[in-house]
């Protein structure tokens, strides 16, 4: 094996590198080029391709090999819970695509949002989040952070004051999705870095929504960036996946530590159908953007329809800031529809073409009733608060033909 594919070992101190194959070096590439070659490295049979490394352990050479990997004096591989030629391509890429210095693979989305928020909180300090976000990462944040002594405070996202408020002089951490889950509320990113900057924290973004091709939160302040892979980055419901983003002193005084003796490690698999799917993600992501606009066009005419939320619908109350942050809408609309819980059920179970299920960014449309799968945690109270009733549905369009998929909403919708 080429030296060049040893050199990606994760454990590398300093700046994010890329590795080329023989005679490719990188230059000022663009995005879509990044997505199609960034972190590229071939062996000695010059694959195009690039290569799975389906393997747990590394064997060495000698036991002096074998000290060095481990004191850090050779730069090889060790044992995939660490690092692997695979991963490690994946990590590269992405870095690249978001425009951080570095990035890490999680075996899920909760798992890279575990390993931000644990690696980078001690007992005593406190974190400040929005309260509209995915059901499991609030449960991190309101029920298992202050297990080990994290106390916290949930904003408003939208409310700058709210957050500028809830700074303490222990804050060390400020946590935001946007857009957000499922009501799509879009928060200033620029404005709530700045609020990090100024008390020495740090800021966490969940970019899952939007991913690198439509939104790279770093560019406006951001200090950590977390993925769900699982979700756009995949892009077809195969494979679970997360991602962390960060700079080289959080990874080496925080998050390394934690994930070399914790384990949420990626399986190489995993990491190389999702280092695959970031070649079409540019393309994919803007027939999903085209889609789900004229999914919500016609969802906002229907008269079954009493809301519908889109970051560029000029109905979205946040539309403006969405266009000033984002490149594109995104794959979700969600919307509300009348009779509460038995009319979205109704209408979900006359649905023909569109899926029932709680994941999303898949090729594939899929429909999902927040009050009852990812927010049934919620008190009822709580759900309200953040604008989920009984009646709203979060579809992940997908790219089958768009008058197919409102054809079907039309039907269900008449249903209902």
């Amino acid at each position: 094996m080429r030296r060049d594919l040893k050199k990606l070992d994760p454990q590398r101190q300093g700046a994010s590198q890329t590795h080329m194959a023989t005679n490719k070096k990188p230059g000022k590439w663009r995005a879509r080029t990044m997505a199609v070659r960034g972190g590229q490295a071939r062996s000695d049979f010059q694959e195009t391709s690039e290569a799975l490394f389906l393997t747990s352990g590394y064997a060495y050479e000698s036991p002096k090999q074998a000290e060095g990997r481990f004191t850090g004096e050779d730069d090889g591989f060790q044992y995939t819970r660490f690092s692997n030629p695979t991963i490690s391509m994946f990590e590269e890429r992405m870095a690249a695509l978001e425009g951080a210095p570095v990035a890490r693979a999680t075996a899920s989305g909760m798992a890279a949002v575990s390993a931000a928020l644990l690696s980078g909180l001690s007992a005593g300090d406190h974190i400040v989040s929005a309260k509209a976000m995915f059901g499991s990462c609030r449960t991190v944040i309101v029920d298992i952070l202050p297990r080990f002594g994290v106390t916290h405070t949930l904003v408003d996202g939208g409310d700058i004051a709210q957050w500028q408020a809830a700074m303490r002089p222990n804050t060390k951490m400020l946590f935001l999705e946007t857009p957000a889950n499922p009501t799509l509320d879009i928060v200033d990113i620029a404005a709530v870095a700045k609020i990090a900057d100024a008390a020495g924290a740090r800021l966490v973004v969940d970019n899952a929504f939007a991913s690198p091709a439509l939104q790279r939160p770093m560019d406006f302040g951001a200090h950590i960036v977390v993925h769900s892979a699982t979700k756009w980055i995949d892009g077809q419901g195969r494979c679970l996946g997360g991602v962390v983003l960060c700079h080289e002193d959080f990874l080496k005084d925080h998050l390394q530590l934690y994930l070399r003796n914790t384990g949420p490690v990626i399986s190489p698999f995993n990491a190389w159908v999702h280092l695959k799917s970031l070649e079409t993600l540019d393309v994919r992501m803007r027939a999903h953007c085209e889609n789900a606009m004229t999914v919500a066009n016609f969802l906002g005419k229907h008269k079954k329809v009493s809301r519908v939320l889109y970051p560029f619908h000029p109905d979205h109350p946040q539309h403006n800031l969405a266009r000033g942050q984002m490149s594109g809408g995104g794959g979700v609309v969600t919307f509300e529809i009348a009779g509460g819980k038995n009319g979205a059920f109704q209408f979900a179970d006359a649905l023909k073409l569109v899926d029932i299920s709680n994941n999303l960014g898949d090729a594939k449309s899929l429909i999902t009733h927040p009050e009852t799968t990812t927010h049934q945690r919620l008190s009822a109270e709580g759900r309200a608060e953040l604008g989920i009733t009984s009646g709203l549905m979060r579809l992940s369009v997908g790219l089958e033909d768009t008058d197919d998929i409102c054809e079907d909403l039309e039907q269900a919708l008449e249903a209902a």
